[in-house]
């Protein structure tokens, strides 16, 4: 096992005037919330996106884990290209009135298209029709290199960075 260090960075919008969106997707790209969405494709879209990214909190949760936890404050919702699954983003309703973009990616073969910069912009703009006081999210140095400059070019800002070590095989 090797060890690294990595640099989470959190950022936040304290206003919908913050929000700088993208262009529109291409005509063939549909977003829909998935109400409810299903534990076993949410798994699905998890591993699928953070694999290069070295997501592994949620591999090892159990059917149970994944029904509790989806049975929360939080709503998915699914990017599609042609019909086939691209990328996603979670929601999630905190106790202290703020939504944070909980997870947010597309599916290796939807990358470099420029559908991040869409599903982003409509990800907040989604977040903010819930009502929040802001909107959060954080990201790492694990993550595509395109994902903290694409924060900041919609509008988030840092709030705050850490650091911390992860091992991998």
């Amino acid at each position: 096992m090797r060890t690294i260090e990595v640099r989470r960075t959190y950022l936040e919008m304290t206003s919908p005037a913050d929000l700088r969106p993208a262009d529109e997707a291409p005509p063939d790209a549909r977003l829909e919330a998935m109400l409810p969405c299903p534990w076993h494709f949410y798994r699905y879209l998890y591993v699928e996106v953070g694999r290069q990214y070295h997501w592994k909190d949620r591999l090892g949760w159990t059917e149970s884990e994944f029904r509790q936890y989806l049975a929360g404050p939080s709503t998915v919702w699914l990017l599609t290209v042609r019909g086939a699954p691209a990328g996603y983003f979670e929601l999630r309703r905190h106790d202290d009135g703020s939504v944070e973009v909980a997870y947010f990616g597309l599916l290796p073969e939807f990358v470099g298209r420029g559908l991040g910069k869409f599903l982003l912009s409509r990800a907040v703009e989604e977040a903010w029709a819930l009502g929040p006081t802001r909107v959060w999210l954080h990201t790492c140095t694990l993550d595509h290199p395109s994902a903290l400059p694409n924060y900041l070019k919609r509008g988030f800002r840092k709030t705050r960075e850490e650091t911390y070590q992860t091992s991998f095989p």
